[in-house]
């Protein structure tokens, strides 16, 4: 310590033998509740300053001074507790221990503090973009940004934290230059050990950097489909149409191909065939198509078009193609379609369905190969 401070604290250790009559754990006690009720008071005043000053700023600033309350509140605890043991009569040996606990928890306290900052500003941040509303891809993006970058720091803060933490103490301070530095034996051991987690990291940072998937997009991923529901520091959640939920770690979606159905917007074509036969009235059937389309509430009014895109040996291949606003309202269009078309020829238009025929040579008798009739003899 600087001399000036060396000498305060013996002038003020002096006061302490007008107080011989009491017991030396009595007064470390009386010294600690002394410093510890100061630093309590101030708390209160400076804050009750903060708030008059922030009451008129902006919400952010407003979030910043509540979050940080408690979290200054136990800094200021602890700083308290560290004038007091080392101003109080108490020993130089369990001094000092006390003071490197207090250290070690005041390093700790600072990376929860940085932590809840980080927390606000996320939050603040994602206000200005609502998932909620139809068009979503720009809300999505900044999400998805968000949370990746966020879990990121955050693991990174509690590396640095832990390792600055460590340091204070004289027995763990190389565990704690050995973690952030990655340096010596225990580094290499532990970069190996954990080289999954540190992959899945670099793998989420160039996620949330280049965003190949963002929340709420629709993908398929191993031949299932469904929209990715969270994104983790490490992995990503996707649920699938019928709920069930595919883990995926997040190196998957920078090595694996896969399909985005939402990348670049939330619009989508829905596609459904259908099969009919070689005398189908295809004028007919669009005017159908095109009136079952407009009618619907899952159609967005841009796209839709019906055409023969095949002939078989046996029927016509008919692609009916309908744009919609999301993934989920498109698969609804296609059901749609299916199901309305289908009974437009089954009850208006029975020549489009789909027939087998059987061509007789031309001269032969049909009646010899005709089974006989109930009753008619042989």
């Amino acid at each position: 310590m600087p001399p000036e401070i060396i000498a305060v604290t013996r002038q003020i250790r002096a006061l302490w033998h007008r107080f011989d009559w009491l017991p030396e754990w009595a007064v470390v006690i009386l010294v600690l509740l002394v410093f510890v009720g100061g630093g309590w008071l101030t708390h209160k005043i400076v804050f009750a300053i903060l708030r008059r000053v922030v009451r008129n700023k902006d919400v952010f600033w407003r979030g910043v001074v509540e979050r940080a309350r408690i979290k200054l509140r136990v800094l200021i605890i602890i700083i308290g507790i560290g004038i007091g043991v080392t101003v109080s009569p108490m020993d130089p040996g369990p001094s000092q221990d006390i003071r490197n606990i207090l250290q070690f928890l005041f390093v700790l306290t600072l990376g929860w503090l940085a932590s809840g900052m980080l927390d606000m500003w996320s939050v603040m941040h994602l206000k200005r973009y609502n998932i909620a509303v139809e068009d979503n891809l720009l809300a999505r993006k900044h999400l998805t940004q968000t949370r990746i970058l966020q879990r990121v720091a955050k693991v990174v803060l509690f590396i640095v934290t832990v390792g600055l933490a460590l340091m204070t103490i004289a027995g763990f301070r190389q565990w704690g230059v050995s973690l952030l530095a990655s340096a010596g034996v225990v580094g290499i051991i532990a970069g190996l050990a954990l080289q999954p987690i540190l992959t899945n990291m670099v793998a989420g940072i160039q996620i949330a950097l280049t965003q190949p998937i963002r929340l709420d997009d629709a993908v398929i991923v191993e031949n299932e489909w469904g929209n990715v529901e969270e994104i983790t520091a490490t992995y990503v959640v996707v649920k699938l149409w019928d709920w069930r939920r595919m883990v995926l770690p997040l190196s998957y979606f920078i090595t694996t191909p896969f399909q985005n159905w939402t990348r670049e917007n939330a619009r989508l074509i829905g596609v459904a065939f259908f099969y009919v036969d070689y005398e189908a009235p295809i004028d007919k059937l669009r005017t159908a198509y095109e009136g079952i389309v407009k009618a619907s509430k899952h159609w967005d009014g841009d796209v839709q078009v019906m055409q023969v895109t095949d002939i078989t040996e046996r029927v016509l291949q008919v692609r009916c193609l309908a744009s919609a606003r999301s993934a989920g309202i498109a698969f609804d269009l296609r059901c749609e379609i299916r199901e309305k078309l289908m009974a437009f020829m089954r009850d208006d238009c029975r020549e489009a369905l789909p027939r087998d025929r059987i061509e007789w040579p031309q001269g032969e008798d049909r009646s010899a190969s005709l089974p006989p009739r109930t009753g008619e003899g042989g």
